[in-house]
């Protein structure tokens, strides 16, 4: 990514010698008052450049990196631009993704002086209109969203914005790269022409100078200087990994970290909970979170990795955002990221407080230049990693449990212990050295199964499939799909909100399994479908029945098929009501 120098002399109130306040900026005495509340202090550069001009009545554009406050930057005069008295829209910010229109509602609604009554709303596709809808007829302000979904809004009716006085375009080379161009265009088209504009953006390529150009009135120029983050106290090293053997190179790594904890990046929120339920299946604690997570549900995650309760979180960049916690020790970038400072703002989250940490990037066999890219921005060398095979794996564990177990001899009296041992060795004649062997490999998750093949890395067959240990007939996750176990059924869907770590975690809480005793997940809307190759007997099947998932009885029971209902009668006519249960998952695991 190329440097852009756009800052004009006038605009630079940044560094002219005493350090500047959120007091010396001009904002309204509410919202100054909500900022110092929420604990700022200190303005960063976008900032201190940005929200005078907006607050003058500007358009502006500004070159800007993720991280760098500019939600702050156009979020604080956007709200000085609102009359809460007036029910209808004012201020539209456009994103070029759900997690981000997301972080960026929550970040302008944290910014809403107490007893303001502004109403902040972010509108995305993948959910349902009802709420939005509902949203805009209750009389938002602020409205946060993606080109589509504010479209097909447009289009109903349903969003009017002939009262809007302030349009933000946040990350517009991105919307530009995902093919957003002609949505903006539309968008921008249907706006009053008195509107005040902001386009922030990383980089100012001939298609955002044109948008700029076309759609802004003698703009306020500013550029921030890329912000170097510290990593020096990082180890980086990356890993040629095939995309179907992603997960099961994952485990591994996890497995055999000394780290106290890990957080997983991954670019979306389908693959941060397709890479949490993997991680789950094969008994490591992990939890994932993206921008659809709520805030307090954030918060209650990022808590338990703080405490310990937690080692591993699987999250996109946008729900890591402003993440701080000590015990990270290591950071695997599960995809690579496409932006550099994104890598470096990724693998800052670890070598903090004055300890070391680890950053593993996983590169599929097609990525491997962009690791030189990552060398040339950052100055630094990568050094190619070896993934653990399962042997290694296994002598990690071993000596783990074996560690544990000399603790447990300094803890306390183990002769209770021992005389059941030599009673049992006595009674069977077995050696006792090959009893301490098997209750070690049951300690490690040994169960005499054979380990499987290692993986074959690198590998070029395949690395694009979204399967992650295999082809398109095994399932996301790891698990085998095709029947080869029991099928159960099971009362909850994506009606009810269920996740697959929550059926995961219902079914081995309450049922004694492990994760790697669950297969195949198919999540449909009212009911949900998991596959437990070795079944389960009448008690267990009780105990899980009656655990609750998003509020409601599991209900399990062996799944006998889809209704017959859309057979072929004899006189070769289909039933005219048709299928009731067409057997395709909303999402499948």
């Amino acid at each position: 990514m190329s440097d852009v120098a756009l800052t004009s002399p006038a605009t630079q109130p940044v560094g002219a010698g005493s350090e500047p306040s959120f007091d010396d900026l001009g904002l309204p005495q509410a919202l100054l008052d909500a900022v110092t509340g929420l604990g700022f202090t200190t303005p960063t550069p976008i900032q201190t450049a940005a929200i005078p001009a907006l607050l003058s009545g500007r358009d502006l554009v500004g070159v800007a990196q993720t991280g760098t406050g500019k939600t702050a930057a156009f979020g604080l005069p956007l709200l000085a631009a609102v009359d809460p008295q007036l029910a209808a829209v004012q201020a539209l910010v456009l994103t070029p993704t759900r997690e981000l229109a997301i972080q960026v509602s929550d970040a302008v609604a944290s910014f809403v002086p107490s007893g303001a009554g502004v109403k902040v709303l972010p509108i995305y596709g993948g959910a349902s209109f009802v709420p939005q809808l509902r949203g805009l007829e209750r009389g938002a302000q602020v409205v946060v969203g993606t080109p589509g979904r504010v479209i097909d809004l447009l289009e109903r009716g349903s969003l009017d914005l002939d009262a809007l006085r302030y349009l933000v375009l946040d990350e517009a080379d991105e919307m530009l790269r995902m093919g957003f161009a002609e949505d903006v265009d539309v968008i921008l088209a249907k706006t009053p022409a008195t509107k005040q504009v902001a386009l922030f953006s990383a980089t100012m390529p001939p298609p955002i100078r044109k948008v700029a150009e076309t759609h802004l009135r003698n703009p306020e120029e500013i550029a921030v200087a890329r912000q170097a983050t510290p990593i020096a106290a990082v180890t980086q090293t990356y890993a040629i990994v095939p995309y179907r053997n992603k997960a099961e190179a994952l485990s591994r790594v996890l497995a055999t970290s000394d780290a106290d904890a890990a957080i997983v990046f991954v670019r979306t929120r389908e693959t941060a909970e397709e890479v949490g339920t993997a991680l789950a299946s094969r008994g490591i604690n992990a939890a994932s979170i993206s921008g659809d997570v709520a805030q307090r549900e954030r918060e209650r995650i990022v808590e338990r990795l703080r405490s310990g309760a937690l080692d591993v979180l699987v999250a996109t960049d946008v729900a890591a955002r402003g993440l701080d916690v000590e015990r990270i020790g290591l950071v695997v970038n599960f995809d690579v990221p496409r932006e550099v400072e994104t890598y470096v703002h990724r693998i800052g989250r670890t070598g903090r407080a004055g300890r070391t940490g680890n950053a593993l990037t996983f590169l599929t066999p097609k990525e491997k230049p962009r690791l030189r890219t990552i060398e040339r921005v950052t100055g630094s060398r990568l050094v190619e990693a070896t993934i653990p095979t399962n042997a290694e794996v296994a002598a990690h564990r071993t000596g783990a449990a074996l560690a544990t177990a000399h603790a447990r001899l300094g803890a306390g009296d183990v002769s209770a212990h021992r005389e059941r041992l030599v009673a049992h060795v006595a009674e069977l004649g077995v050696d006792p050295l090959d009893v301490a062997a098997a209750l070690l490999a049951l300690a490690v998750g040994d169960d005499g199964a054979p380990a499987g093949d290692d993986l074959a890395l690198p590998a070029h067959d395949g690395d694009r499939q979204r399967g992650f240990d295999g082809d398109r007939g095994r399932e996301r996750g790891g698990r085998r799909g095709g029947g080869d176990g029991e099928k159960y059924r099971i009362a909850v869907g994506h009606r009810d909100g269920v996740s697959p770590q929550a059926i995961v975690g219902a079914i081995t809480g309450e049922g004694g399994l492990r994760g790697a005793d669950i297969g195949k997940i198919d999540i449909f809307p009212s009911f949900s479908l998991v596959e437990i190759p070795g079944g389960v007997s009448p008690d267990v099947a009780r105990r899980i029945g009656a655990a609750k998932v998003a509020g409601r009885p599991l209900r399990i029971r062996l799944d006998d098929g889809p209704p017959n209902r859309g057979h072929r009668s004899g006189g070769g006519q289909r039933d005219a009501r048709g299928p009731r249960d067409s057997r395709r998952p909303s999402r499948a695991y």
